[in-house]
């Protein structure tokens, strides 16, 4: 019986399953192992082709037969093919790395990188980078090694140009966090953050504020898996196929975030779109008014204002997270800063505008109780609205809005 797929750790999360399903006929099996179980499973070489990841890909290599020269220079294996009773072991994250370099017009020649980690994959990126004719290359850790510096160190390295993230430091669930304070590297052009859970790190956030190209991994998980997906059937597949799989996931997972007016639409608005891509609706205040069991209008009456942005700025921050929705935020989201973050990091955001004339007063919102609060709240909050939106869509009829929300979304995954 043929078994394919990939071994590691914690595997929860991995769309390696879906990638090579969309690549290849087999069936594609994510085997989860602990310490403990992992000898026995290598000893009964009971598969056909694995992919290797966290924290095995130096592990299997005692159990290769035999290992192609790119793996064993950089002393990690992510890829086993086992055939006529021997093990097979190849790196194509090199590849996948190295497509992703060439697809987003990243170049190392000459360059002074920061890499930061020392695991397997920073090996396999610091062989990439020494490949391409990178200038200096710097190791980032925790602690003090030979040739390895510290976080602390990396301040003495202003003119660093290229940052590389192969930690799963920011990576889902523990996202927001990042290693670095970016404002130490004005010389810096290019990040790229191997982690692609979330879409997009408090690392590529912090860069993109500041005007940096930023990149996250998915498309080094695509290209390597169809490499490793080549030796697993010994045929070529076409590098369209990177491409089409990446934009298909992609779509899947990017959240539509809904900011604008109370009562601008964006509840009906995102029931709709959820139900036509079949994705998760999640409305922040509903989900509020779930976790306190209170309406806002009394939250706000018994604790007041600020008591009820910390509440929402919590919800904000869990429901980011995940990935593969629709999500109708409450008016007053954008008075955070923190909470754009969060959407950001898996969302597309878009801004409902609907003319302030057509706002309806009351309904239990707090703030819009009349036809004044609602022009004084419009003057406030539309320059953040504007501020913070990739896409802005004008509703002034429901289905129209709908069809040029779902139109902006198709287009900006075309590209």
């Amino acid at each position: 019986m043929q078994r394919y797929g990939l071994i590691g750790e914690k595997l929860g999360h991995s769309y390696s399953k879906k990638i090579h399903e969309q690549l290849c006929t087999y069936t594609y099996d994510l085997i989860p192992l602990s310490q403990e179980e992992f000898p026995k499973f290598m000893a009964l070489k009971s598969f056909t082709a694995l992919n290797v990841t966290i924290p095995y890909k130096e592990k299997v290599i005692p159990y290769c037969d035999w290992i192609d020269k790119k793996a064993r220079s950089i002393g990690a294996v992510n890829t086993l093919v086992h055939k006529d009773g021997k093990l097979y072991g190849y790196n194509t994250d090199y590849d996948g790395f190295l497509y992703l370099l060439k697809k987003n017009h990243i170049h190392l020649k000459n360059k002074k990188i920061l890499i930061l980690g020392t695991g397997g994959t920073s090996k396999t990126v610091a062989a990439c980078a020494r490949d391409l004719g990178a200038g200096t290359i710097l190791f980032v850790s925790r602690r003090k090694k030979d040739n390895v510096i510290t976080y602390q160190e990396c301040s003495a390295h202003p003119d660093t140009e290229i940052i590389i993230n192969t930690t799963p430091c920011g990576m889902y669930p523990n996202t927001g966090k990042c290693l670095l304070p970016l404002d130490l590297f004005p010389k810096c052009t290019d990040i790229v953050d191997v982690i692609y859970n979330p879409l997009k790190t408090e690392l590529l956030l912090q860069g993109e504020k500041r005007g940096i190209h930023a990149v996250n991994g998915l498309e080094m998980l695509v290209a390597q898996a169809k490499f490793a997906a080549e030796y697993f059937i010994g045929l070529p597949i076409e590098n369209s196929q990177i491409h089409k799989i990446r934009q298909k996931l992609l779509r899947e997972l990017t959240n539509i975030v809904l900011i604008g007016m109370p009562g601008c639409g964006k509840t009906s608005i995102g029931k709709k779109i959820a139900k036509q891509l079949q994705k998760t609706f999640i409305d922040t205040d509903a989900f509020i008014v779930k976790k306190t069991g209170m309406p806002i209008s009394q939250i706000f009456e018994q604790y007041g204002e600020s008591y009820f942005r910390q509440l929402e700025a919590e919800v904000v921050s869990e429901v980011s997270k995940n990935t593969g929705q629709v999500i109708a935020t409450g008016g007053g989201v954008i008075k955070r800063e923190e909470n754009i973050y969060h959407l950001k990091q898996n969302g597309l955001i878009f801004f409902i505008n609907r003319d302030v004339k057509l706002l309806q007063a009351g309904k239990g919102r707090p703030l819009s109780s009349d036809k004044a609060a609602i022009w004084q709240l419009f003057k406030e909050r539309y320059p953040l609205y504007k501020k913070y939106a990739d896409i802005r869509i004008n509703n002034n009829n429901f289905t129209t809005t709908i069809r040029k929300v779902m139109n902006k979304y198709d287009e900006y995954f075309s590209h």
